[in-house]
C-alpha cells in the first residue's frame, strides 16, 4: 500500500474539469493511449524531474526532488512517482579512484523520493541504502528493491512502514533491477562481476547468480515471461536468456560503437529497443529473428528509454544533450527533440492522474 500523504496534497489532487473533458473526448472520438499519459524524466545534474505531456509533446512541469536523481518508477495508476537520489559524487569509469574519493559525499542525501503526481510535489523520502541508483517496485507495490552502487548490495524497503528491511549482497556496482512479471523473483545486475543475481520476491533471499556479458547495465523480461534480455555495455551486445531457468539462448551484437544501456520492449514482445550510450543511437531488435532491424540517431549518450502504452512513441533520455528524443515507432523517425533539465538519466511513462 502507498502511504498516506498530507491533507494539502489530497486537496491539490481534486479532479479537474479537464479530466472530464478528456473522458468525453475519448468516449466520442477515440483518443490514443498517449493522450492520457505523461513521461517523467529524472535530470541528474538539475536535481529535478521534467514532466512531459505525450499528447502535446511539451514539458508541462518541473519538480525539484533532490541530489542526483537517476532511477525512476511509477505506480500503475500513475498517482505516485518514485526516484532514486544519491549524495555520492559522479564517478565515471574514466575517473581514477583517487579523484573520485576526493569529491564531496553527503550520505544524508541518499534515498528514494516519492512525488505525488497530482500536486507534483515531493511528499517524502524513503531510506534507500547507500548510493541508490536503480530500483523496481514489487508487483503488489508494497516494496522497493534498490541497487546500492557503492555498497554491492540490494536493499529492500517496506513502503508502508518506510523502513529498510533487508540488504542482500549482489556483487560490486549493482545497477539494473527488475521484478519478474509474476513477482516471484527480483533480478539485479553487477557491473563489476559481469553477473546477475536472482532474489526471491517474498523472502528476499539470494537464490542464484549467473554470468552475462561485460558490464551489464539494464535488464528486462518479455511480458509473457519467456525471455530475459540483458544489455552488456562493454561486450557491445544484448544477451538473451530463458526467463525461467536463466539458460543462455543467444546474443545480439550491436556493433563496434554501441555501448548498450537502457532497454524497452513492446507490449506484443516483438521488438526490443536498446539505448547505445556514447554511440548516440538506439538499436531496434526484431525479437523473433534476433536481428537489428534499424539503428536510430537520437542524441548524445542516451541512457533511459520508455515506450507509451500503445507502443507508438519511444522516448530516449540523452544525458549530455540535456534533451529527450521522441521517436515515432511506426515510421522509425524522430518526431521531436525536447529540452529538459541537465543530464536527463531515467524515464518512466505513466497514466496522468
Amino acid at each position: 500500500m502507498i502511504p498516506n500523504v498530507t491533507a494539502d496534497t489530497r486537496k491539490a489532487a481534486r479532479p479537474r474539469v479537464i479530466s472530464a473533458l478528456l473522458f468525453l473526448c475519448s468516449w466520442a472520438g477515440g483518443m490514443t493511449a498517449t493522450a492520457g499519459e505523461l513521461a517523467y524524466i529524472s535530470n541528474e545534474d538539475s536535481g529535478t524531474i521534467s514532466v512531459l505531456d505525450l499528447e502535446s509533446l511539451t514539458i508541462v512541469d518541473t519538480i525539484a526532488v533532490g541530489r542526483r536523481p537517476r532511477g525512476i518508477r511509477a505506480t500503475r495508476d500513475g498517482k505516485y512517482i518514485f526516484v532514486a537520489l544519491s549524495g555520492s559524487p559522479k564517478c565515471p569509469p574514466s575517473m581514477s579512484d583517487a579523484d573520485c574519493h576526493a569529491q564531496t559525499t553527503d550520505k544524508s542525501q541518499d534515498g528514494i523520493a516519492m512525488v505525488d503526481a497530482r500536486s507534483r510535489q515531493k511528499v517524502r523520502v524513503f531510506p534507500g541504502g547507500s548510493d541508490p541508483e536503480q530500483f523496481d517496485l514489487s508487483r503488489d507495490e508494497k516494496y522497493l528493491f534498490i541497487s546500492n552502487e557503492d555498497a554491492g548490495v540490494a536493499s529492500v524497503v517496506d513502503i508502508a512502514s518506510a523502513k529498510l528491511i533487508a540488504e542482500v549482497p549482489v556483487g560490486d556496482e549493482p545497477e539494473g533491477v527488475r521484478v519478474s512479471p509474476d513477482g516471484s523473483v527480483v533480478l539485479v545486475t553487477s557491473e563489476e562481476e559481469h553477473s546477475v543475481s536472482v532474489l526471491d520476491g517474498q523472502s528476499f533471499a539470494l537464490l542464484h547468480t549467473f554470468d552475462v556479458g561485460l558490464r551489464p547495465r539494464d535488464l528486462i523480461f518479455s511480458h509473457d515471461y519467456s525471455l530475459l534480455f540483458v544489455s552488456s555495455e562493454f561486450s557491445r551486445r544484448v544477451d538473451i536468456f530463458d526467463a525461467r531457468d536463466y539458460s543462455a539462448l543467444g546474443q545480439v551484437e550491436l556493433g563496434e560503437t554501441a555501448l548498450p544501456m537502457g532497454l524497452a520492449i513492446s507490449s506484443d514482445d516483438k521488438t526490443l529497443y536498446v539505448a547505445n550510450g556514447r554511440a548516440g543511437t538506439v538499436s531496434v531488435i526484431d525479437i523473433k529473428s534476433r536481428q537489428v532491424s534499424a539503428v536510430l540517431e537520437v542524441g548524445r549518450r542516451p541512457w533511459g528509454l520508455a515506450l507509451s502504452t500503445d507502443d507508438r512513441i519511444l522516448i530516449s533520455a540523452n544525458g549530455p544533450s540535456d534533451d529527450v528524443s521522441v521517436i515515432d515507432t511506426a515510421t522509425m523517425t524522430l518526431r521531436k527533440k525536447i529540452s529538459v533539465g541537465e543530464t536527463p538519466w531515467g524515464l518512466v511513462i505513466a497514466p496522468a492522474p
